[in-house]
């Protein structure tokens, strides 16, 4: 009687689960490969740093990335890292923060640009070993604004450009632009409807040396394998 009871019980708890899952995360079943030597790391919507985001925005909060980059970096099991970007941009210092800790692991790395991998998006996107793009995802250059109330406008003019000065030092040790073209792109006038500053379209990311290749999810895997393939000592690790 007790073990009919049970059974009930479960049966009755399955359909509240599944319906929990569709409404929380979109789909029915959660893909889970524990023994999957590769981890995704997904940098959706808006990059939020040190101040919260109203609710209705998307958000990737960077202080729930930063302990799971180094949880890759600890975990002998995972040997290898994608990077998964279709974000507006965000917060520069946590962007520059994740960029940072991105390009210092030890493990190959590689980064996919979906639909947009706009403002501080780039750095993010350039941080990795490898970085694909694409055909009709959009990257958007521009330099680093400011909003809000200004307290002593020649000190912060001078904060500001020494923080644009580190964006465009990260994002040319990183990628293969001249920093020539970077600066024309960041201050082109005419692209941007309400700022200045160039959108970037698949291929002329490539063209302009941002990014690696033009391709998808298969391209980026088995870069990232070949990567890994190499770090284990069968062939030099070559980016």
């Amino acid at each position: 009687m007790d073990k009919h009871r049970n059974d009930t019980k479960e049966k009755d708890s399955q359909p509240s689960s599944l319906v929990e899952k569709i409404q929380q995360l979109g789909q029915s079943n959660i893909p889970n490969n524990p023994d999957s030597n590769i981890h995704v790391l997904s940098i959706i919507g808006q990059v939020e740093g040190h101040v919260q985001l109203p609710p209705q925005n998307k958000t990737t909060k960077y202080e729930h990335l930063i302990p799971q980059i180094v949880a890759i970096e600890q975990n002998p099991k995972i040997e290898g890292l994608v990077v998964i970007l279709n974000t507006v941009g965000g917060d520069v210092e946590a962007g520059l923060a994740l960029s940072e800790m991105i390009a210092s692991l030890s493990k190959p790395t590689v980064s996919v640009v979906l639909g947009g991998g706009h403002s501080i998006g780039v750095p993010i996107a350039v941080s990795t070993d490898y970085s694909f793009i694409a055909p009709s995802a959009t990257m958007t250059i521009h330099p680093i604004r400011l909003t809000g109330l200004v307290i002593g406008v020649p000190q912060t003019f001078e904060y500001i450009d020494k923080m644009q000065e580190r964006v465009l030092n990260f994002v040319t040790e990183h990628s293969n632009i001249e920093e020539e073209k970077l600066k024309e792109l960041m201050f082109e006038k005419g692209n941007l409807t309400r700022d200045i500053g160039t959108n970037v379209v698949g291929e002329d990311a490539v063209k302009y040396g941002l990014i690696n290749e033009v391709g998808g999810i298969s391209g980026a895997m088995a870069r990232l394998n070949k990567f890994i393939e190499q770090s284990k000592g069968t062939e030099d690790f070559v980016q």
